[in-house]
């Protein structure tokens, strides 16, 4: 993979997290709630056998990358993410600071998977 500037941010995601709401009746539903709103890059995967077996299953992998600060580095598994444009959403698979540097994380996504 490239070098990744703050140029290559070029897509709006809205970052979510599932939390326990009241539902006014005594029990309580999992409703997914919205953190906070990053620049991001967006690099769908192309290629690969098991790449071309997830779009078989209309499942899309995408690699999403969004700076790194003390919001983006509580984002676990248990989030999702919305491409503000399109209203794609995105599961998230696994999120780290690839660069050990905290400077931006990375985050290894699906589009198409139930959530």
């Amino acid at each position: 993979m490239t070098r990744i500037t703050a140029s290559d941010l070029r897509d709006r995601v809205s970052l979510e997290k599932q939390e326990e709401v009241d539902d006014g009746y005594g029990g309580v539903t999992g409703q997914w709630v919205v953190q906070f709103e990053r620049d991001a890059c967006i690099l769908l995967s192309k290629g690969g056998e098991t790449v071309i077996a997830s779009r078989l299953q209309s499942v899309q992998p995408a690699l999403i990358i969004v700076r790194y600060d003390a919001d983006t580095a509580t984002i676990t598994a248990a989030w999702r993410l919305i491409e503000t444009r399109s209203g794609t959403t995105y599961n998230i698979r696994t999120s780290a600071d690839m660069e050990r540097r905290g400077r931006f994380i990375t985050m290894l996504c699906e589009a198409g998977a139930p959530t």
